[in-house]
């Protein structure tokens, strides 16, 4: 822990993401300020955490400039994690996607250099990879985006880049896998696999695969990723600073492999999820095939070592939405 670090503010810290990020921070005995509009976050994210003293949350967006710089009053690190997320979503709103992720993510990095702030830890996403065919993927080879979304967190990780060159600032972006864990939306048209198929088991429904279900993924439990904030946080060895990491397990595994597993881990408890079918619809358009991680890079400038492979991610995760869902 870095000791001058006092106040973070971690934008989009109702989602997923960061509800954790502002727990463990919080924990750590970090102020933390939370910036969300709560168009995909849930304030029912914070409840465990909200009336911590060192607990600050402001309903606002990054679409706004001067709201971002008020945000940012005495913060040391900025976490991004705000965006608007899902392939799909971007092919059926394209416009707001770029707003939100490339005008929102232009307005944080501006608010920080105006409020001299010491890092901004942003999340980038392995969408970049596009139809790059190459596995395990590698930080500094990518292909072309395959959807609007792709398109935004490519566009963030150049303007990081620019920013870095230009002012002088010290940005890591983080290229998640797949995360999963606790506080994951189960609901919603652009909810994600997991959270999907665990309650699509539990309400005793067929999980919906698009495509053959042989398509594979590097999904990485959210413990993982609340460790690789924390090392680009605490880092100080100037290589490290201005790039961008792989954030994964490093292993693959198919979304068919996937549901079998969360009905194996389901089935002891719930004995009727033995029998229930699978639902296979038609491939979703920009979904990449494959996608596995090199996090050798992350290894070796961060001190990076994922703790939690998919089996034991899956075995906390499924525990909370059966007492949640």
């Amino acid at each position: 822990m870095k000791g001058g670090d006092k106040r973070f503010l971690i934008t989009g810290g109702a989602g997923f993401i960061g509800s954790n990020l502002c727990e463990a921070f919080l924990a750590e005995g970090r102020e933390v300020v939370c910036l969300d509009n709560l168009a995909t976050g849930l304030e029912s994210n914070l409840a465990d955490f909200s009336d911590h003293p060192h607990f600050r949350f402001i309903r606002g967006d990054i679409r706004d400039l001067d709201t971002c710089i008020k945000a940012m009053d005495g913060v040391d690190v900025v976490l991004h994690q705000a965006a608007l997320g899902s392939v799909p979503r971007s092919i059926d709103d394209p416009l707001t996607t770029n707003d939100v992720n490339i005008s929102g993510f232009l307005n944080v990095l501006e608010a920080a250099r105006k409020s001299e702030v010491r890092r901004v830890i942003y999340a980038a996403s392995s969408s970049t990879y596009g139809d790059s065919r190459e596995l395990p993927k590698v930080e500094e080879r990518i292909g072309n985006p395959l959807s609007p979304y792709a398109v935004t967190k490519l566009v963030n990780e150049l303007y990081a880049k620019v920013y870095g060159d230009l002012y002088g600032m010290e940005l890591i972006g983080l290229r998640y896998f797949n995360v999963f864990g606790r506080r994951q939306r189960p609901d919603g048209a652009y909810a994600a696999a997991i959270p999907r198929f665990i309650q699509a088991f539990i309400a005793g429904e067929s999980p919906v695969i698009h495509g053959d279900g042989g398509q594979t993924r590097d999904f990485t439990y959210i413990e993982n990723v609340i460790q690789a904030n924390r090392l680009a946080v605490e880092v100080e060895n100037p290589q490290a600073l201005n790039q961008v990491y792989n954030v994964a397990y490093g292993a693959g595994t198919s979304v068919v492999d996937l549901v079998e597993m969360i009905r194996a881990a389901l089935k002891p408890r719930l004995d009727y999820v033995g029998e229930i079918p699978l639902q296979f619809d038609p491939p979703r358009v920009g979904d990449v095939r494959d996608s596995l991680a090199d996090v050798s890079k992350a290894r070796r400038l961060l001190g990076y070592e994922p703790k939690y492979s998919i089996e034991s991610g899956l075995e906390k995760a499924i525990g909370w939405y059966l007492e949640n869902v």
